[in-house]
């Protein structure tokens, strides 16, 4: 089997995240590529065991130098899981030595970085790929086949929503909280998501936000005491001294689609109660959809063309080997899959597309993950400015 050696740049949660798909994968599946977890990059004074991580994760070698690593001849694909600032000057690193690249989402901090970056790919002879995992969930690639069969009919109405509730008080100030190294907030960080699935599922774009609206709660925070630990609220526990929050906690706002269909999406990090509730609903004139993170392996169903008498809500688990995708690579019906799971899909079908294959349901590349960007540029120009904002405004 033809192998690539893969390199990490960025440690912490996503980097768990990623070394465990790039670990895993060759298990469950029969990639056409295996990946060799070559080289970890941890950044001196935001990772605080460097070398640690790498041992634990199962990469050869590490280093704290992440351009020596990304011109690195011997490395094939450079996977970028650091904060959102660091994604354009990697990312265009790598390019510029013939590497391919995954990148996390947002695809950049900003949308002129994200243009960066897509110019970029389209002048050399690489495969890129953004990292929004949710579309390898089974049942969301299962709703983007259902809707591209025309069982939901004419998509007239999509309702979505990602929140979580950990960014209360007695969180520090990390990177998150920061807009020179985050970008933005919430909205980045959670409606990148669901602008993202719900392009994905209803094969339509986004044309206009017809308004917005966004807010920060808390305004200051304690400065974090230690680097990442792994773990989404990175940075320890907070010292005495106090800094300001430049992100926002929620954004709100409301869209149009390609076809006429509306739109309302909703981000927030202190929604009490949701701890990771990643949600879209699809209303159309044949059907509709209903799909919720925290019940992942789940996904309803409504069909309209059936007699009225029998029409009904259908909870379908989408863990049924070969109709659901991806399950026949892992455990029988009803043994269910978890969040890990959806990276290894994704890490699978990467592999796929740089061999020359299709990948199972369609991957973001840097063009595709941009268009989302440009949905988040727009909406924040319509809260900023208070008007509706078209997206052939935004580039």
């Amino acid at each position: 089997m033809d192998t690539i050696n893969v390199a990490l740049i960025g440690q912490g949660f996503m980097g768990r995240s990623h070394s465990n798909a790039w670990g895993q994968v060759a298990k469950f599946f029969k990639p056409p590529i295996k990946p060799i977890m070559h080289t970890s990059f941890g950044q001196p004074g935001v990772d605080p065991d460097p070398a640690g991580f790498a041992a634990n994760w199962g990469w050869k070698n590490v280093s704290t130098d992440w351009e020596s690593v990304v011109k690195n001849p011997e490395i094939g694909l450079v996977d970028i899981v650091t904060p959102n600032y660091m994604h354009a000057p990697v990312a265009k690193a790598a390019i510029a030595a013939g590497k391919h690249v995954a990148c996390e989402k947002p695809i950049a901090g900003t949308l002129a970085d994200a243009r960066e970056m897509v110019e970029a790919a389209k002048k050399a002879n690489v495969k890129t790929f953004v990292w929004f995992n949710y579309r390898r969930c089974p049942a969301v690639a299962l709703a983007h086949l259902l809707v591209k069969q025309g069982k939901l009919g004419e998509i007239r109405h999509v309702r979505a929503a990602y929140l979580q509730d950990w960014a209360d008080e007695n969180v520090p100030l990390v990177w998150r909280f920061d807009k020179n190294l985050a970008g933005s907030g919430a909205h980045g960080d959670l409606n990148a998501h669901i602008v993202d699935m719900t392009r994905f599922v209803t094969g339509l774009e986004i044309t206009e936000i017809a308004g917005a609206i966004a807010e920060t709660f808390i305004k200051k925070r304690r400065l974090p005491s230690a680097g990442s630990t792994g773990a989404i609220v990175s940075g320890g526990a907070g010292k005495e001294e106090w800094g300001d929050v430049t992100v926002d906690d929620t954004v709100l706002f409301l869209a149009r689609f390609s076809n006429g269909a509306v739109a309302s999406f909703e981000a927030a990090r202190q929604a009490t109660g949701n701890q990771n509730r990643n949600m879209f609903e699809i209303n159309g004139t044949k059907g509709a959809l209903k799909f919720d993170f925290e019940r992942m392996n789940e996904l309803l169903f409504y069909d309209a063309t059936l007699p009225r008498a029998v029409q009904g809500w259908t909870n379908i688990m989408v863990t049924h080997a070969p109709d659901h995708p991806y399950i026949a690579n892992w455990w029988p019906d009803a043994h269910i899959i978890g969040y890990e799971h959806g990276f290894v899909n994704q890490a699978y079908d990467i592999l796929r597309v740089i061999a020359g294959q299709e990948p199972v349901v369609p991957i973001p590349d840097f063009e595709d993950a941009y268009q989302t960007q440009r949905v988040l540029e727009a909406a924040l120009i319509s809260a900023r400015e208070r008007r509706p904002v078209k997206l052939e405004e935004v580039y």
